[in-house]
């Protein structure tokens, strides 16, 4: 029986940090003059994993907090104020309820984009998207270098040969075929779902996906470096998982595999 890998792009498919460096030094320009070298500071800690603000965590635009949620239950189990503070009570804030995650008020970190967005709306910066759209437009212009992964195309062909490939991705139509192109993937994708809104709408895309491919949920294999947006949904669907990300998670999970970059993850496939 086939499988179905279900790939993001952004961090899974193509490597490197410099953008969202980029990304920061954009937004530093709509924080006030005066709390700019705070915004790069707490940015660079963010990066170092020195701040309560990091990667695998949520953040609380309206309350600034940065917010620790059980990845598979989707409840808060800590919360912590910009200076490190615990706060108590959280159960009066949020409840014992899965939380929803959106792009506005509780923003999932799963990638390092949420570190400066995260770091300006705690400097006052109203509205990050079109500064986030001039990096987009950076990532496809000639000041950019963007590496393809040796042996990707390749890789992904052969899988093509035996199982489903697709594409699953947040950034829109026309952002994905610069990259695809770019990244010498064109083509290789049965096919692409641009503008996803993960996580608020991953269940329901791999719930829809499920029914298309008429497969059970342990031959769909969700591939991503986003724990929120990809990695926990699918577990709690009963799909299979890659998480790839420098940083492991803490969540065990027998459906779930780890690897540094999706390098290592060829490596093993092809063992």
């Amino acid at each position: 029986m086939k499988k179905l890998y279900i790939f993001d792009l952004d961090g899974t498919l193509y490597e490197g940090k410099d953008h969202f460096d980029y990304y920061a030094q954009l937004l530093m320009n709509d924080v006030p003059l005066s709390k700019r070298s705070s915004f790069m500071e707490d940015y660079e800690k963010m990066k170092a994993g020195d701040h309560v603000v990091a990667i695998g965590k949520a953040y609380d635009v309206k309350r600034d907090l940065a917010v620790t949620v059980d990845p598979i239950t989707l409840t808060v189990v800590e919360a912590h104020k910009w200076n490190g503070q615990k706060v108590e009570n959280i159960e009066s804030i949020y409840g014992n309820k899965p939380v929803q995650f959106d792009f506005e008020e509780l923003v999932a970190i799963g990638d390092g984009w949420w570190l400066p967005f995260a770091s300006a709306k705690h400097y006052g910066v109203e509205n990050c998207h079109p500064r986030y759209m001039q990096t987009k437009e950076y990532m496809v212009s000639d000041q950019f270098s963007l590496d393809a992964i040796p042996g990707l195309r390749e890789f992904l062909l052969h899988v093509q040969k035996t199982d489903h490939i697709l594409l699953m991705t947040n950034s829109d139509k026309e952002d994905v075929l610069r990259l695809l192109h770019e990244l010498n993937l064109t083509n290789v994708f049965d096919h692409v779902i641009s503008s996803a809104k993960k996580p608020s709408r991953t269940k329901e895309f791999f719930k829809e996906l499920q029914g298309i491919y008429d497969l059970p949920y342990d031959r769909l294999v969700s591939v991503g470096d986003n724990f929120l947006n990809e990695i926990a949904p699918a577990l709690l669907l009963g799909m299979q998982a890659v998480y790839i990300s420098e940083h492991p998670h803490k969540t065990e999970h027998k459906n779930l595999l780890q690897v540094p970059s999706i390098t290592d993850w060829m490596e093993q496939m092809e063992r």
